[in-house]
């Protein structure tokens, strides 16, 4: 009886995955016991927080398109969407770093008020793990553009890894939005 397994690889990466959603579930439970307890400056988010949203949706659709033509023999696809995950995924943390700015213009900063710390804490906690990803996808592109277009096991496999992690920073990215949108 043939079993179906998942990878060792793909297995630590959900383990990974569950350690992260942890600590973001423990900063957001943080956040709401703190905010609970009065004192809580009240900002709306800058509107570069949701154009950074757009180009994380964007990037995860268009590393998507290259996986699938990565499998389905489309060459001239995966190398074509490759690159353009990784400059979106890149315009999500610059636009991060100009909604971090404006924040900073509107007098939210890391000492005035708790609320700011926590938003900084988690926005930024979540843009170095985009930064991870933006690496992996970094390594992706090289092994693109220099090694034979060869889709082996190995490579989706290490291919797969990427698109899971990216997915993943990109829901989490969802559900911090939201968090921080409902609990002012």
């Amino acid at each position: 009886m043939a079993r179906n397994r998942i990878h060792p690889h793909m297995f630590a990466l959900y383990v990974s995955f569950a350690s992260i959603l942890m600590m973001f579930g423990a900063l957001t439970s943080a956040y709401i016991v703190r905010h609970a307890a009065g004192d809580w400056l009240e900002f709306n988010l800058p509107t570069y927080f949701y154009f950074s949203t757009a180009a994380l949706l964007l990037s995860s659709i268009a590393l998507h398109y290259s996986y699938r033509s990565f499998i389905g023999n489309n060459e001239r696809g995966y190398k074509i969407f490759l690159p353009i995950a990784l400059v979106l995924g890149s315009i999500f943390v610059v636009l991060q770093y100009y909604g971090w700015n404006a924040l900073f213009n509107m007098g939210v900063d890391l000492k005035l008020n708790v609320s700011g710390s926590f938003l900084y804490l988690i926005t930024g906690l979540h843009a170095l793990h985009i930064l991870g990803g933006l690496a992996c996808i970094i390594v992706a592109i090289i092994n693109a553009f220099t090694l034979p277009y060869q889709p082996t096991v190995k490579r989706q496999v290490r291919f797969r890894l990427v698109l899971h992690y990216w997915h993943f920073v990109d829901v989490l990215w969802i559900y911090l939005l939201a968090f921080l949108l409902i609990v002012k």
